[in-house]
């Protein structure tokens, strides 16, 4: 028996032309299923491209209902049964990530790394020239601070491990 091949999906808070990215993202994740293999899909949440890649996961999955959805929860490591069934309405599973708890602020970046650990490829929406808006680390801080894209965090620890990355902001 075949091994199945697992998917993961990360990207920016914000996408532009969100029409056209449907379409990309949509003939991507199918040839991916049809010539690759995959089978399993991991999310994530808070950004744009992760709410695009459950609505097209969640039209895929009417045409091949063999694929499972999994959405690998940053949030409430514990949830109650009514919580639980609200996410499993667009994936089939879903779990805290073990490497969030007492991550922090890096909780994010933790739950990302998990997912592309356990993934033989990446669907991303990355752009290099992207930057987060600037903060500041406190009210009496008199200075901001530009911090770092998790979504770029995210991408270059998917090259590090060698992962095989599909971007589709390029």
């Amino acid at each position: 028996m075949e091994e199945k091949k697992t998917c993961c999906f990360f990207g920016h808070r914000k996408v532009a032309d969100k029409e056209q990215l449907r379409k990309r993202l949509h003939k991507t994740v199918e040839d991916l299923i049809i010539y690759n293999g995959v089978s399993i899909f991991l999310l994530g949440s808070k950004s744009e491209f992760n709410a695009l890649s459950r609505e097209v996961l969640a039209e895929l999955k009417e045409k091949y209902p063999y694929i499972h959805r999994i959405y690998i929860r940053a949030e409430y490591q514990y949830i109650d049964d009514s919580y639980e069934a609200y996410l499993l309405q667009s994936c089939d599973e879903t779990y805290y990530s073990e490497r969030a708890i007492g991550a922090g602020k890096a909780v994010y970046v933790q739950r990302n790394c998990e997912l592309i650990d356990k993934a033989d490829i990446c669907v991303v929406y990355y752009n290099d020239g992207y930057l987060p808006p600037r903060r500041r680390n406190g009210k009496r801080d008199l200075f901001d601070y530009q911090p770092p894209s998790g979504t770029q965090i995210a991408y270059d620890y998917a090259k590090r491990k060698k992962k095989i990355i599909i971007n589709l902001a390029v």
